[in-house]
């Protein structure tokens, strides 16, 4: 039954107020999926390569492409050693800053870029609570070795790449906008 006291022109607005509403939930959703997507698959690659690993390294392209098994107490190229409490409150005070930058990008490049970074930086942190030796001590499981580069994981390739994406975001113009 419709309201005698509404008119067309009602209708038409409360139809773009739906849109409106729809749009911040696949924002979420978009960034909640690559989030989940990227610290599911950086937790079972870890899983998989402290089981298949702790034999020795297996070589992939020669000595060029290894992966092996190491544990990082400390930051990114394994600066800061020792700091591991310290670099796990930083990843939590990160991961609250990406969730605000999140709510506040407005184009699908950005909300992409974000959530890997977001992503990376969770999939981090799970290590450094939850790892061996304990809470907040917890050492940082990098398995994929490529040349002279410090050892990698997962975690790691996304804030990479999500980090070179938001300088492409910077760089391009805007011009699309969140997904609706």
């Amino acid at each position: 039954m419709t309201d005698p006291g509404r008119d067309a022109a009602d209708d038409d607005t409360s139809g773009v107020t739906r849109a409106r509403d729809r749009a911040p939930r696949a924002r979420w959703a978009l960034v909640g999926g690559i989030v989940a997507a990227v610290v599911a698959l950086d937790q079972a690659t870890k899983v998989w390569a402290v089981d298949a690993l702790a034999d020795g390294p297996m070589s992939i392209i020669g000595s060029d492409v290894q992966l092996s098994l190491t544990r990082n107490t400390g930051g990114a190229f394994s600066l800061f050693q020792g700091f591991t409490p310290l670099l796990a409150l930083l990843a939590v005070a990160i991961a609250v800053v990406l969730v605000r930058a999140v709510r506040r990008a407005d184009d699908t490049l950005s909300l992409v870029a974000l959530a890997l970074v977001l992503g990376g930086a969770l999939g981090n942190l799970i290590d450094r609570l939850a790892r061996s030796p304990g809470f907040l001590r917890g050492a940082v499981v990098d398995f994929v070795q490529v040349g002279s580069f410090p050892t990698f994981n997962v975690a790691d390739s996304a804030i990479t790449i999500g980090a070179v994406l938001l300088i492409v975001a910077l760089l391009l113009p805007v011009r699309g906008s969140t997904p609706s």
